[in-house]
């Protein structure tokens, strides 16, 4: 138990709390005051120096924000916050690798059926383009 305390008391323990409770107590700000597809697209990271920083998770959120500056700041000052200027950041999110497509063969029996329809409807271009589907069969 006491190296748990001693744990609990670490100077640098504490600090990150400090910063994990600022940060959370502008982003409730940040909340109350953005427009709520603004909100759900950006966070606040701190108050400092009468100055909120906000993240956009791109550049036309970004430009969103940097249109609405002026009612954000009207906003912040009715709520009794003192914050004089937003800076505005772009955070970019990492985005997830698209999955490489998956071929898909069409079974011999299946090309079979194509390929006598394909027979059926000779010289028009659905036929061409199953008589070419037919070809790739197992």
């Amino acid at each position: 138990m006491l190296r748990f305390n001693a744990l609990l008391n670490n100077p640098g323990l504490t600090a990150l709390d400090a910063h994990a409770k600022e940060a959370q107590a502008a982003q409730k700000i940040w909340s109350e005051i953005a427009p709520d597809n603004l909100a759900q697209l950006s966070h606040a990271s701190s108050i400092k120096n009468q100055q909120i920083t906000i993240f956009a998770h791109n550049n036309a959120v970004a430009a969103k924000i940097k249109l609405f500056l002026p009612s954000l700041l009207i906003k912040l000052e009715n709520l009794g916050c003192e914050v004089t200027s937003i800076r505005v950041k772009v955070q970019v999110k990492s985005t997830h690798q698209a999955k490489s497509k998956v071929i898909k063969k069409i079974s011999a029996k299946a090309g079979v059926g194509l390929q006598q329809l394909a027979k059926k409807l000779s010289g028009t271009p659905l036929g061409d383009i199953l008589s070419k589907l037919a070809n790739k069969a197992d």
